[in-house]
């Protein structure tokens, strides 16, 4: 209760946390010489403290306030630790200072720091009484501001830093030196210090963290069902295998360590993978995560479904070739309810099947049409009576038909009439005019047969100066490179080779020619996927695409094969005529998710 005090060189302030620590903190000493006391806070706790009792307590405090009342100086009474506090204790604090001329009351917490700064505010206005006077806030009211007051500047710093810290690579001494000059930096750090400031951000960089691995997560899971497409595409070689002995099979492919890379170290995502965005292969412990299981049985789930789907074509097109109800020009409409089952509908769309029976009858009106042609053929004295204007009269043509009507061959037209009957009028046309454009049998007609021979095998005088369009030796020989990854070289080859003869000639506008196909894959640098061998110089190059992926490969072939010409000084081969071919899958759909539009303006862009 003293009100005049001596320094003797005494620390002004220090922390129970300093002692023997002294020397780590700042040293702030009392001024030198006598120090004049102005007013006290007499703090009363009023918490439920260890063996102590609140009424011994309140009885010590008022033998305090009677000696300090005899200094005539303002005295505030300070509740502290009002965030554990007892509401009896409060009462009877406050009652006590009621009863002490009504002196002031400050409901305090510094372990959440309310009103303590109010406290000193209001001891310094009794004081100076020229100071405005301080409002006293109830703690809880207090801690109700105080609470609002943190809550807003917590999402004004959490703003900063997310505006700030774009990577999860993101350090705190380097953060936190770009945030110090600004306000809801330093507001937040005045509020609740920088040890929450410093843990807001280590959760904002681990959440950016978690965002990015999810996205890598995304990426490899969505790649996974193209990578189980291109080395597991056969059912056979996986519907009877456990997932280990799956993945050991997936480890033996050739092209495992294109979808596919084994890590060291476990689990992927804590690993240095995760940050190489250059290095999209899938991590092999993927794997065994459960999204990654669904997918592989949904792989395997989608080939036994497509060989299911296979065999209801297969069973449809068997049960239209052995239907008597599916004859020549029948209507789908008047068909389906003969021909179509329960099974049938649960596995593939109406659509099909009408695809399906569209080309099954094109195949019967076609065979029906042959086999008319050699009815028609077999009754040919029918026809030696005609007009020579091969007009027949109405009585003529119901005699042809009145003869022909028992025959089975002309029954088989009996839902195509008009074809029927054109093919009547045909026939008669050609009787007339026996020449190769009436003649029935159309390409296959033998004066027309005799023609291409004798093109083939003989030169016109007029023709020899101008032979020779392919700039090759022997024009009567085509040879093509043809382009395209992922098989689709080999399949256009063999849809090709498929048109030609027995002996690889193909007829273009009537001419016979012998043809090479080189189908290309791989990397045209090597050898065995040149253009150009020396028993093969190619006339042209047909290149083939249906993704993204497989068009750069088309341009990054013809670069690298034009360098190589280039090197060899080859002027023909550098000015090889190429031709871009967007390839449709079959069943239509998007191509790997890109439309067909834009694979054509990517297509016309590269061309």
């Amino acid at each position: 209760a003293a009100t005049k005090l001596a320094s003797a060189e005494k620390l002004m302030y220090f922390c129970t946390d300093q002692l023997g620590l002294e020397q780590d903190f700042e040293q702030k000493q009392m001024p030198d010489g006598k120090l004049p006391v102005d007013g006290f806070l007499l703090c009363v706790d009023v918490s439920r403290g260890m063996n102590r009792n609140f009424d011994e307590q309140l009885k010590f405090v008022s033998n305090l306030y009677n000696q300090l009342a005899k200094t005539k100086k303002p005295v505030v009474v300070v509740l502290t630790k009002c965030d554990e506090g007892v509401e009896r204790y409060i009462r009877d604090a406050h009652a006590f200072a009621l009863g002490k001329k009504n002196l002031q009351v400050v409901e305090t917490s510094a372990r959440s720091n309310v009103n303590v700064e109010l406290a000193f505010g209001t001891l310094v206005q009794l004081v100076d009484k020229s100071r405005g006077k301080a409002k006293i806030i109830p703690y809880f009211e207090a801690l109700k501001q105080q609470s609002q007051q943190i809550a807003a500047a917590k999402d004004k710093y959490e703003w900063l830093v997310s505006r700030i810290v774009k990577s999860h690579h993101e350090a705190w001494p380097n953060v936190s030196r770009k945030m110090q000059p600004a306000p809801e930096f330093q507001d937040y750090v005045y509020l609740e210090g920088t040890l929450k400031a410093k843990k807001l951000f280590l959760q904002h960089v681990q959440r950016l963290k978690q965002e990015h691995i999810e996205r890598r997560r995304k990426a490899y899971l969505a790649l996974l069902p193209q990578a189980l497409d291109a080395l597991v595409p056969d059912l056979d070689e996986i519907d009877h295998l456990s997932r280990a002995k799956a993945e050991k099979l997936l480890e033996a492919k050739p092209d495992f360590l294109k979808w596919f890379v084994v890590l060291e170290e476990t689990p992927w995502d804590a690993t240095g993978h995760v940050d190489d965005v250059d290095n999209e292969r899938i991590p092999f412990d993927l794997l065994e995560t459960p999204a990654a299981e669904q997918l592989y049985e949904a792989h395997l789930e989608k080939l036994r479904n497509e060989r299911k789907r296979a065999e209801m074509r297969r069973a449809f097109r068997e049960n239209l070739e052995s239907s008597p109800f599916v004859t020549p020009g029948k209507p789908w409409e008047e068909a389906r309810s003969f021909i179509m089952n329960e099974d049938f509908y649960q596995w593939l769309e109406e659509p099909v099947y009408m695809d399906i029976y569209g080309k099954h009858q094109k195949q019967l009106i076609d065979k029906a049409k042959e086999d008319f042609q050699e009815l028609l053929l077999e009754y040919s004295e029918l026809f030696y009576e005609l007009e020579l204007d091969a007009k027949p009269s109405k009585e003529k043509m119901g005699v042809i038909q009145e003869v022909l009507g028992e025959e089975q061959r002309f029954k088989a037209l009996q839902k195509l009439q008009a074809e029927r009957d054109a093919l009547v009028l045909k026939h008669i046309h050609f009787v007339y005019h026996p020449t190769k454009e009436t003649c029935p049998s159309c390409s296959a007609c033998v004066d027309a047969r005799v023609e291409q021979l004798l093109g083939s095998r003989f030169v016109r005088p007029a023709e020899r100066h101008h032979r020779n369009p392919l700039g090759d030796a022997n024009v009567d020989r085509i040879n093509l490179v043809i382009l395209g990854k992922d098989g689709l070289a080999r399949e256009l080859a063999n849809e090709i080779r498929a048109l030609c003869t027995n002996d690889d000639k193909y007829v273009i506008e009537g001419k016979m020619y012998e043809l090479a196909l080189r189908p290309i894959e791989g990397n045209v640098r090597l050898p065995v996927n040149a253009f150009q061998t020396p028993t093969f110089q190619p006339h042209g190059c047909l290149c083939l695409y249906n993704s993204k992926e497989s068009l750069s490969y088309v341009v990054e072939s013809i670069e690298k094969s034009r360098e190589c010409a280039a090197g060899r000084r080859d002027g023909h081969a550098a000015q090889l005529p190429l031709t871009l071919v967007l390839v449709n899958k079959r069943g239509g759909g998007d191509a790997g998710g890109e439309t067909l539009q834009s694979l054509i303006q990517q297509g016309q862009q590269i061309a």
